[in-house]
């Protein structure tokens, strides 16, 4: 998902993103849903929730991260 796209979730949820990076707007979404904050960490390597909005985003992140 683009950043455009994450931040006017975000804005519409309430939450500030003035300087925020991807990342942290999508922790910040999932925060706000009583979601595990879980996006960018190593959870992506078990993690079962298929039909996750983030999780393309999520294993890309995590793949660069083991480069």
């Amino acid at each position: 998902m683009k950043y455009n796209e994450i931040q006017k979730m975000a804005k519409n949820m309430g939450i500030n993103t003035f300087q925020m990076k991807k990342q942290d707007m999508i922790l910040a979404i999932q925060r706000a849903e009583n979601n595990i904050e879980c996006f960018g960490t190593t959870r992506v390597e078990y993690c079962g929730e298929l039909a996750c909005l983030w999780r393309h985003d999520c294993i890309s992140i995590n793949e660069s991260n083991k480069k």
